[in-house]
């Protein structure tokens, strides 16, 4: 099947499928094989009328991708966002599956999204849409069936809303529907904190590798929403600087440190960073080539490119968001041999684990402390960096490449033990 006339084809799109396309190479992957373990397995699309506030009705458009449904339920966020495309979904779903698959986690990989500036919408009107969309995708979706979680304009609350609408759809509570819920509706402690914290741990375990102390290291994090903001509090309480922040509206720098929760409560108060006083006022083009230890992407994908690949001054990229480099700034980097790259699927992993901790303490109905859920994510994360570092020698290829060669061996394995039906 050709991909440009695939109906996911878009920039993205074809990013996640050149780096499956890199991993499926070293494999050996046949081409029946690889096309069936690549090519996204259905999706839905839906239109989403709803009220605004003015009596007015505007009609959304939403989707929802299930890439791997072979090694258990799907699994990814949903997220509200004015440029979400199909073709962007898909991607996501794929690094998902990849993801999950990566860190041993019995679930395939999905991915949803609406067309829409959230920031724009009243809570009346997202409440709206946020159910409008769980009553569109119900069918679509069930604890063992596929299981949204929050993403980029979604929070505990939107997923509340969708979690209480999916009840009453079936008509019971029915809290393994949805990770990332309040913790009041089974959500899990840990897990608002869980991707950042991961993103953290990772960055802490590179360093300390390399030789590298807390005191010595500086943080540049581009994207201050839940994995941004989270993640930077970690490294702060690690002991390291935080010398650039930056959100849709732009970045702050300051070489001697900023302040991490009075940023945050800036934040609360004025809804961004716009107009924060911390440090110098920075475009986000400019914040990506600061000086720093670590550049943490925690934003949107393809934000690393071969514009700007050649230009980073980090000694460390630790990808918080999915697909935030490119593959040609991935041949640039590779080039340079001067930056570790810790990529996305590995990276950013720990939201999705302390997601399946989630569904678990739904599925039995009792529920661990926040030790617990980090002692757990720690070892699951230790054991993920373990096999990715030793897939990266037995192949000599890079660290994203053999994550994904990690992940998406097992998904191949699965899908080929279990044959084709019928």
């Amino acid at each position: 099947m050709s991909l440009h006339h695939s109906i996911y084809d878009s920039p993205v799109f074809r990013q996640a499928c050149r780096q499956f396309d890199l991993a499926a190479d070293i494999l050996g992957m046949e081409t029946g094989v690889r096309e069936r373990t690549k090519q996204p397995r259905r999706c839905l699309t839906v239109m989403l009328p709803v009220r605004l506030d003015n009596g007015k009705i505007e009609t959304f458009e939403g989707y929802r991708v299930q890439h791997n449904i072979s090694t258990g339920p799907a699994k990814g966020g949903i997220r509200f966002h004015q440029d979400v495309t199909l073709g962007e979904v898909a991607a996501l779903a794929m690094w998902m599956s990849w993801k999950c698959s990566l860190v041993g986690l019995p679930f395939g990989g999905a991915k949803g999204g609406v067309v829409v500036n959230a920031r724009d919408m009243s809570t009346g009107e997202l409440e709206r849409l946020s159910r409008r969309y769980m009553q569109e995708i119900a069918t679509f979706i069930g604890p063992n069936l596929d299981i949204p979680a929050p993403d980029v304009g979604t929070n505990e609350q939107v997923m509340a809303w969708m979690m209480d609408t999916y009840s009453n759809h079936v008509g019971h509570y029915d809290p393994g529907v949805i990770t990332g819920k309040p913790i009041a509706l089974g959500g899990s402690l840990g897990r608002r904190e869980a991707t950042g914290e991961g993103v953290s741990w990772f960055t802490q375990a590179y360093l300390t590798d390399a030789g590298l102390k807390a005191a010595d290291t500086t943080v540049v994090v581009q994207g201050f929403g839940n994995v941004g903001s989270e993640t930077a509090l970690a490294l702060a309480a690690w002991g390291a600087k935080i010398v650039g922040l930056s959100d849709f509206t732009g970045g702050v720098a300051n070489p001697r440190g900023l302040d991490v929760k009075d940023a945050l409560a800036y934040v609360a108060a004025n809804r961004s960073l716009q107009g924060y006083q911390g440090g110098e006022t920075v475009t986000n083009a400019e914040l990506l080539e600061l000086p720093c230890t670590v550049l943490i992407p925690a934003a949107l994908e393809r934000v690393i490119t071969e514009q700007n690949a050649g230009r980073l001054q980090c000694r460390f990229i630790a990808e918080g968001a999915n697909g935030p480099t490119t593959n040609e700034a991935d041949l640039i980097l590779a080039q340079r041999g001067d930056i570790e790259l810790i990529p996305d699927v590995l990276c950013n992993s720990g939201g999705v684990i302390v997601s399946y901790f989630e569904w678990l303490q739904n599925q039995s109905a009792y529920y661990w402390s926040k030790e617990e859920v980090f002692s757990k994510l720690h070892t699951m994360l230790a054991k993920a960096k373990a096999s990715v570092e030793g897939t990266k020698k037995k192949f000599n290829c890079t660290r994203r490449t053999a994550a994904l060669v990690l992940g998406i061996a097992r998904v191949a394995e699965a899908k080929a033990k279990r044959g084709l039906f019928p």
